[in-house]
């Protein structure tokens, strides 16, 4: 989370730079918060090469410094870039509160939490695992290179050859900062270590020659008019070249430590089990929730809600004739039912890609009447790639770059179409598209002078909760699921999951459960198949906190919509106060409050 916030931040500001084409604005004093903010931003974008190609506008142009690299991962170079952002953040001071109104002031409150948490969070230098089977350059640099580097021309093509190379680099560096990491009592759980070190091993296993990196160069570069057949033919001999001399064996020597750590890790699950755990958990919560809540409020919220939507989804499977049992039990029927499988082939993989985007289509053909602005970036549908499936969630989504030159994308795990029958999928089809983290994503790359730190979401509880509060509104508001009460129940079983997890991270890394009580919980009180949910705890035991925000964010949101609509009863408006929420970017749950009380007052005052 750390490393994700840095690198979020790092590649912000050189956007300034592409937009503006002020080559001299590095230089240049900042006049106001926006320009602030925008500056220290700048100053870290060097930091991370990786973010910049990945929020898009300045590779393959004049103003491409950085699209043969990739970031420093030594401890001298995260100790620069933190160094520089306490700086930042003192600085900041200068520019505010007093004097400051309106937006500029919601600029100025936004930026101060978001560099005081991050500077919370990294001065704990040793507070997670820096790879895992879900993180780590190792599961993140082969994504990145293969769907996100960009090869349009001859040097976007030789600067992935670079970029190959550099991995090399990057995986020495990474395979020096996890020695340190053990030697300060950081090792990964037995468990994850296993599966950390099953992504590694599938990785490599072809050999060269039939390593992504490799096999999915040919079709890129055929569509390079420029490159000749022999041009084609030398970039794929230097790549597999590469991947050979250094990719591969640099993976080799990671998979060698992780076995080697592997004879002494012990099986406990949670964060508690490193040295100043338990504080270490309590400022993931905070940076997670955007709030104050204690594990225990948290760990009483969950159990609450699990009570409540287990009312409501008894009560649906009682009227669709499910036979008696746990919910466990009812739901694995639903689960099991032929009517609503895919069939685990290529064809039934299309299939449900097909039925995800008719139904894309039909949230489509009713958003204008509950949403002022409708955002125009396209969403596409993806699979999740087959060698990264075992250890991937069943979605998520990937933002579309600020140039438009990528859409929004969802991919969806198809290993195995069980996983994820027909009615289930209304639900998450509107969590990871519309109205979802693509409106919210998308409309807030929209917002006009505002910095970019509150065009990028980098706030875990609202992105979130407004994808989460969205399922509730398909139902409640959009009337998605009049005709269908066993999507309803997916929609249900969706928020069980997330009540779940506030229960399940808190007993994890505050209560000190285990990794299997953990999953019997689960399982029992949503009816996931047992490889789901082994996926779902383990990334939880690797992610502490970040389970909890979902609910905590939906809740939030439902509760000042609540507010606002007992003030103001019949003038309450909710496509505006959609638009509120939406079109003033993500923000922590605390300022969405100030946010949401202003406006009520006004339009109570109209």
């Amino acid at each position: 989370m750390r490393m994700l916030k840095r690198l979020l931040l790092g590649g912000l500001a050189l956007l300034v730079l592409a937009t503006t084409g002020a080559a001299f604005w590095f230089w240049i004093t900042p006049v106001g918060v926006n320009n602030y903010v925008n500056k220290v931003s700048l100053q870290l974008a060097t930091d991370s090469p990786e973010l910049l190609t990945g929020i898009g506008l300045i590779d393959n142009t004049m103003l491409d410094f950085h699209s043969g690299k990739l970031g420093d991962y030594t401890k001298a170079g995260e100790e620069k870039s933190l160094e520089t952002l306490r700086k930042a953040r003192e600085g900041l001071n200068g520019y505010g509160p007093d004097g400051l109104e309106g937006q500029e002031l919601l600029t100025w409150k936004i930026a101060v939490w978001f560099f005081d948490d991050i500077l919370r969070q990294s001065e704990r230098e040793y507070s997670g695992y820096r790879i895992t089977q879900l993180s780590g350059v190792t599961v993140n640099l082969p994504e990145f290179l293969t769907d996100t580097h960009a090869i349009i021309d001859r040097r976007s093509a030789e600067r992935y050859v670079a970029r190959l190379n550099e991995f090399g680099r990057v995986l020495r560096e990474n395979h020096e900062r996890v020695i340190d990491d053990r030697e300060h009592g950081v090792v990964p759980p037995d468990f994850i270590i296993e599966s950390a070190l099953v992504g590694m091993r599938k990785f490599i296993a072809g050999g060269a020659s039939d390593n992504i990196l490799v096999t999915s160069l040919p079709d890129r570069l055929a569509s390079v008019d420029e490159l000749d057949d022999e041009s084609r033919t030398a970039l794929l001999q230097q790549s597999e070249a590469i991947v050979s001399s250094e990719i591969i064996p640099g993976y080799e020597r990671m998979i060698a430590l992780f076995q080697d750590m592997a004879l002494t890790a012990n099986h406990d699950a949670g964060i508690w089990r490193l040295p100043d755990g338990e504080a270490i958990y309590r400022d993931r919560l905070r940076s997670s929730t955007s709030t104050d809540y204690s594990p225990d409020d948290i760990h009483n919220t969950g159990l609450a809600e699990v009570a409540r939507i287990t009312i409501e989804m008894q009560a649906i499977m009682d009227a669709q004739g499910v036979p008696e049992g746990t919910l466990g039990e009812r739901v694995q029927f639903v689960m099991e039912d032929p009517s609503q499988q895919f069939a685990n082939t290529d064809e039934g993989r299309q299939e449900m890609i097909d039925y995800l985007h008719a139904f894309d289509d039909k949230v489509m053909a009713r958003a204008d009447a509950f949403f002022i602005t409708i955002p125009p970036q396209p969403l596409e549908i993806k699979r999740v790639s087959p060698d990264r499936e075992d250890a991937s969630p069943g979605g998520y989504y990937s933002g579309p770059a600020l140039d438009g030159s990528r859409p929004g994308r969802f991919y969806i795990n198809l290993k195995d179409t069980a996983d994820n029958p027909r009615w289930k999928l209304p639900t998450l089809m509107i969590h990871e598209g519309a109205p979802g983290h693509h409106f919210q994503i998308s409309a807030a790359q929209l917002i006009e002078d505002v910095p970019f730190l509150r065009r990028l979401s980098p706030f875990t509880a609202f992105t979130e909760g407004w994808a989460l509060y969205s399922e509730r509104i398909a139902k409640t508001d959009m009337g998605l699921y009049d005709d269908d009460p066993l999507g309803d129940l997916g929609r249900l079983q969706a928020e069980m999951f997330r009540a779940v997890r506030l229960v399940v991270d808190t007993g994890l890394h505050a209560k000190r459960w285990s990794r299997e009580q953990a999953i019997e919980y689960m399982i029992t009180n949503t009816g996931m198949t047992e490889d789901e949910v082994t996926r779902e705890i383990e990334r939880y035991a690797v992610w502490p906190g970040q389970a909890t925000a979902y609910k905590t964010g939906q809740l939030a949101i439902l509760d000042l919509r609540t507010m606002a609509e007992a003030q103001l009863g019949d003038r309450f408006d909710l496509r505006a106060f959609h638009e509120l929420v939406l079109m003033n970017g993500a923000m922590p749950l605390s300022l969405l409050r100030e946010q949401v009380e202003a406006w009520t007052e006004a339009q109570a005052s109209l």
